[in-house]
């Protein structure tokens, strides 16, 4: 034999060792394996409720007394599940205790509870169970009674909201494309369904405001405006939303006091988005002003409340301009138009603020009339 054929079996012996140990190890971990299973489970109380928080024991052989060390335990998660892993293969009892449950009592058990090597055993405390309650007082049975039907009426109505919101959301985009009558339709079945949901009154006055019935509208915006303030917590967002749609219905029936205060009211209860609504007060004021004088003055005064919460928007100079120089005069002199107070100054911050703005050539026309030359400095405010 060469020397490399003798290393050579001698490499081959030493191989066939390693392998034999190796198998030797790996037949040890399979029994192991073999001999463990899993065992997992939910609990649930009588209401059907899951159970957050606890442990699991579990006794092989079963329990013997009631102070008995477990020979596992596991945790309850806060799904109300357990896990126990390389449990060894056999009968066993289950017993479940709350957090608060005394070393000696179980709140319920599972007897003769077979883990088999290799599988996961499911094992449930359902505390609804016939022969679960029938170990409780009839107080307790009556407790648990009622219960369930509170359960059952928050499943009810979990479901219900959920289905209205998915209305809310299609009624939403309806009044987006001016299918009022299809959004109206929506929410009149809601809000019958939901009497109590301010937010479903909101959104049918505010379909019925886009078919022009405004009197049904000013009802219903007015209802879910009323309903939310007195709830325990408003949303004020969606007050002023309504307040503001309130005041456009006041203002097309030609209402103007009406019209003044919802526009206030919407300023009132959402602040951050006052220049927002007065200058809507504004735009409404101008057009009822078409057909009402009385409209005038409250146009400039809605521009005024416009401009004060919010300086740095065009449009109000505008209209406030454009209300007032129905009030300019002519000097009989000159033969010059003379401006009423205020009049000019909004023009020019109009200008300053909206250089190239949608009115700014009307604008520019107009101070032109006044014998007024245009300062060239202004220049667009940077945002």
């Amino acid at each position: 034999m060469t020397r490399k054929n003798v290393w050579s079996s001698v490499a081959v012996g030493a191989l066939m060792t390693m392998l034999v140990a190796f198998m030797a190890l790996q037949a040890g971990a399979q029994q192991g394996v073999a001999g463990s299973g899993k065992v997992h489970g939910t609990i649930t109380d009588p209401s059907g409720a899951p159970v957050t928080a606890g442990t699991v024991s579990a006794y092989a052989g079963g329990m013997t007394g009631p102070t008995q060390d477990p020979t596992y335990t596991f945790p309850v998660d806060t799904t109300g599940s357990f896990h126990g892993d390389n449990v060894k293969a056999g009968s066993y009892t289950l017993a479940f205790r709350a957090p608060d449950t005394p070393k000696d009592k179980v709140v319920d058990q599972l007897d003769n509870v077979s883990v088999t090597p290799g599988q996961d055993t499911a094992a449930n405390f359902d505390m609804s169970r016939a022969a679960y309650i029938a170990k409780l007082t009839p107080e307790q049975r009556k407790a648990i009674e009622e219960a369930q039907k509170k359960n059952a009426a928050i499943l009810k109505e979990n479901s219900q909201i959920k289905n209205l919101n998915a209305d809310l959301g299609k009624a939403r985009q309806d009044d987006k494309d001016k299918n009022y009558a299809d959004a109206a339709a929506l929410m009149q079945k809601d809000a019958a369904i939901k009497p109590d949901a301010a937010v479903l009154w909101v959104e049918l006055g505010i379909a019925q405001e886009g078919l022009k019935q405004y009197a049904d509208a000013e009802t219903n915006l007015q209802k879910g405006i009323t309903m939310d303030q007195a709830s325990k917590k408003p949303d004020p967002k969606m007050d002023g939303a309504a307040s503001d749609k309130l005041g456009e219905s006041y203002a097309f029936e030609g209402k103007i006091p009406e019209a003044q205060a919802a526009y206030d009211a919407a300023a009132k209860a959402d602040p951050s988005s006052a220049g927002m609504f007065y200058e809507n007060e504004t735009i409404m004021m101008s057009r009822a002003a078409a057909t009402s004088p009385a409209a005038v003055d409250a146009e400039v005064a809605a521009a005024d409340k416009a401009i004060a919460a919010d300086p740095t928007r065009p449009v109000p100079y505008y209209l406030k301009g454009q209300a007032l120089i129905g009030k300019a005069t002519v000097d009989q002199k000159t033969g010059k138009i003379v401006a009423p107070p205020g009049c000019e100054e909004a023009y020019q911050k109009y200008l300053q603020l909206a250089p190239t703005g949608q009115f700014a050539a009307e604008v520019k026309g107009i101070l032109a009339g006044f014998d007024q030359t245009q300062q060239s400095s202004y220049k667009a405010k940077k945002h």
